[in-house]
């Protein structure tokens, strides 16, 4: 062995062990009401991240659709006698950041705040008073639910936002899945304050709640910052299993007429539970067929083969049940029957023969050498051990993941793709001049 060829070897150990080394190290326990927490201890930065999620997505809308976005929207807007503006001078006088989103499975409220104890305590304790008795004010409601209905409204005016929406309606039908968590104009439009003050007290209960902690902290002091929080609210249940996902409009395609240059074409079906067996599988097959950018099969086909569209792309959307697997593009509205041709011949392809040799190993090469940039900040790993307490993922599942990608071989990748997508069972929804189709719904 030469002495280039050991120092390649040795090079290699050492970014192996570092890169291991810097994955996070995640710690778990429950609180004594039932919540359950996630801890990392990174003390590079002064800074501690504290993460409160619910499952008290969209899914969970039942009759009053935007009702879960509409009440994680208003829980900053008052409470303890604060109202917005004073609860957020309050934590910028602090130093700390709030911010809350509400998705399709989970809704969250996060704090940021540095972690010296003159800024991290009376941040804590305003996150706490707030989380424990937010008050919904009367004026805050209309005004949030009108902004709501406003920003539904100007999404019916884009054809790529109409396309998500009526895609999702198509695949999933009546399941919770297909109303989108913005809501609909005509649950707004429905809601009530009491709604609102009644989800919030369902659905944000502390053994509905992961709580994830990142930062510049002690692991007995993750522990009393976590039972105190847990503390805000009553013990309350789980929320209940969300029904499976039942087959929507399988292998039809549907027309949707708007005024537009270009045809947004969307393909694909439910497909994937969070946390399935064949996830790494899937990702690789993904990264090749379409997730991969411009060195995907997809992109190469539509864009470098025949100039169709400028950007092609695929991806797994796993969720609590089925999440989708999705296709779509934009092309010039007299391209769209060849564009939708190239689209399912390609699939079909790679359904049948999978992946090649150089494929796999660019794939996996491109996964596991770029994902190191996805812990690159508290927040990152925030969101991902987030992620894996919500969805109950294993404790290793970021220290493993390089490794499990590395051992997918070409027909892990066939097995897993034929498993989870059949290209003849495709819902096919293409958003463009369509006037036959004028004023279906």
């Amino acid at each position: 062995m030469t002495a280039s060829m050991r120092l390649a070897i040795a090079t290699l150990l050492f970014l192996g062990s570092a890169v291991a080394a810097a994955q996070p190290q995640i710690q778990h326990w429950r609180t004594d009401n039932g919540a359950e927490v996630y801890f990392v201890a990174a003390r590079e930065l002064p800074i501690v991240d504290v993460r409160l999620t619910f499952d008290a997505g969209g899914a969970r809308d039942g009759n009053t659709p935007g009702l879960a976005r509409l009440t994680n929207e208003l829980v900053m807007a008052g409470a303890e006698g604060m109202d917005a503006g004073t609860i957020a001078r309050q934590f910028e006088a602090n130093g700390a950041r709030i911010d809350n989103a509400s998705q399709q499975d989970m809704a969250y409220l996060h704090l940021r705040s540095l972690s010296d104890p003159g800024r991290l305590a009376p941040s804590l304790s305003l996150f706490r008073d707030v989380v424990a008795a937010p008050s919904f004010p009367a004026e805050d409601f209309q005004r949030t639910r009108e902004q709501m209905l406003v920003s539904l409204r100007q999404s019916q005016q884009s054809p790529g936002k109409t396309a998500s929406r009526r895609f999702k309606a198509a695949i999933y039908g009546d399941h919770p899945y297909g109303t989108p968590a913005a809501g609909t104009v005509a649950g707004l439009k429905a809601a009530t304050r009491g709604e609102v003050k009644a989800f919030y007290e369902r659905y944000y209960a502390a053994r509905n709640m992961v709580i994830a902690i990142v930062g510049d902290l002690e692991r007995d002091r993750a522990e009393r910052i976590a039972a105190d929080l847990a503390n805000t609210r009553p013990d309350g249940e789980p929320a209940s299993p969300l029904p499976p996902v039942a087959a929507g409009a399988v292998g039809e395609t549907l027309r949707v007429d708007f005024d537009t240059q270009q045809t947004h074409i969307l393909l694909g079906q439910p497909a994937v539970r969070r946390g399935t067996a064949d996830w790494h599988a899937l990702y690789v097959a993904n990264h090749i067929l379409g997730g991969g950018g411009l060195t995907s099969r997809l992109s190469e086909e539509m864009r470098e083969k025949r100039g169709l569209s400028y950007s092609t792309q695929s991806y797994f959307a796993p969720a609590a049940r089925k999440g989708r697997f999705e296709i779509r593009t934009q092309v010039r509205n007299d391209k769209r029957d060849e564009a939708l041709t190239v689209l399912r011949e390609s699939l079909h392809a790679f359904h049948a023969e999978g992946p090649t040799a150089d494929e796999l190993a660019s794939a996996k090469r491109q996964i596991t050498g770029s994902f190191p940039l996805n812990l690159d900040s508290n927040r990152d790993i925030l969101g991902y051990v987030a992620m894996i307490g919500f969805y109950d993922l294993p404790l290793d599942y970021l220290a493993r993941f390089r490794d499990q990608v590395q051992s997918v071989d070409a027909d892990a990748v066939r097995r897993a793709f034929r498993a989870h997508v059949d290209p003849d069972a495709l819902t096919t929804l293409m958003v463009g001049p369509y006037p036959e189709t004028r004023g279906e719904e």
